[in-house]
């Protein structure tokens, strides 16, 4: 199983950096590596990856896609959540780099193997976990966490309508026995949302797979604190580019964003030299870059695509 997907808006991020040869720079995304190779593709030997990936199998491919480039040592990889980022890269004596990207999308490669159960049309243990050696799974919030705790997670990560009715379906349903696979949910979702709404808007259990496997892997949490740390360890005219694929993604990266590139708070009284009044941080995009349409027409998943960049003054 090859992890040959689709890298989205490859080059934008990337330039959007403004890579100097002979800089550090850091992966948080590395799924199949796409990013990462266009990247050393422009370092000299001075130059050098940090590349985070929480799943095995991704490092697994990387090293192959990436073999150059590990040969000569300019890239080292970090089986870890990127949330860790910057505990991480302490340990390599790394406390400065010139540049942070993430392609914030699910790597389809592991949507597609159907053993790992992120799939509502494949039958699998209901498992989820990016990271196989963490102990929360999807079964285990399927069937042990409250009716409360459903609803919101529908609500909030997958803004279903319908989240009391699946909540209470499912909640029925494990009293009598525990929910195992992939499709015992889906077919409990789909019986639980009305006949008519079924008809449209694709596959009905899609919102519910989404916001289970966003709370497994706490996604949103995961993104915030490595962003607010990434941000730190930024070098002056240092960049950080963000791909999200979701508007919740988004909304964190854009409300991040906007707050570090925002002038702090003067008290009124206080005289002040403009030259020391400035934010730490520049928005280099006052608007997300969004996929071309010649990008579009080669690779649906762009289609969501948004692109967030940043600099440290």
């Amino acid at each position: 199983m090859g992890f040959n997907h689709e890298t989205v808006l490859l080059h934008e991020t990337i330039d959007a950096l403004n890579i100097k040869p002979d800089g550090v720079y850091v992966d948080c995304t590395l799924g199949g590596a796409g990013h990462a190779f266009y990247l050393l593709s422009q370092l000299n030997e001075k130059g050098h990856l940090y590349a985070f990936d929480q799943d095995l199998t991704a490092i697994k491919y990387a090293k192959k896609t990436l073999e150059p480039y590990v040969e000569s040592g300019q890239v080292t990889f970090i089986h870890d959540n990127f949330r860790n980022i910057k505990q991480a890269l302490q340990q390599y004596g790394v406390d400065q780099v010139d540049g942070i990207y993430y392609d914030l999308g699910v790597s389809s490669p592991q949507l597609d193997i159907a053993s790992r159960g992120f799939s509502y049309r494949l039958e699998a243990p209901l498992d989820m976990r990016m990271d196989q050696t963490q102990s929360l799974t999807a079964k285990e919030i399927v069937n042990e966490w409250s009716y409360e705790q459903l609803v919101r997670i529908l609500y909030r990560y997958a803004d279903e309508r319908f989240a009391k009715r699946i909540a209470r379906a499912i909640e029925e349903k494990r009293q009598i026995q525990p929910i195992e696979l992939t499709t015992e949910l889906a077919d409990i979702v789909k019986e639980a949302i009305p006949a008519a709404t079924r008809r449209t808007g694709g596959h009905p259990a899609k919102r519910t797979f989404q916001a289970i496997r966003i709370a497994v892997n706490d996604e949103l949490g995961a993104i915030e604190t490595s962003i607010e740390d990434g941000l730190t360890l930024l070098k002056p005219k240092g960049r950080m580019s963000v791909i999200s694929f979701h508007s919740l993604e988004d909304r964190i990266v854009k409300h991040l964003f906007n707050e570090a590139s925002s002038l702090p708070d003067i008290p009124a009284n206080l005289p002040i030299l403009p030259q020391d009044h400035k934010a730490d941080y520049r928005m280099i995009t006052r608007k997300p870059i969004v996929a071309t349409q010649e990008e579009l027409d080669e690779n649906n998943r762009s289609r969501s695509a948004k692109l967030r960049v940043i600099e440290r003054q």
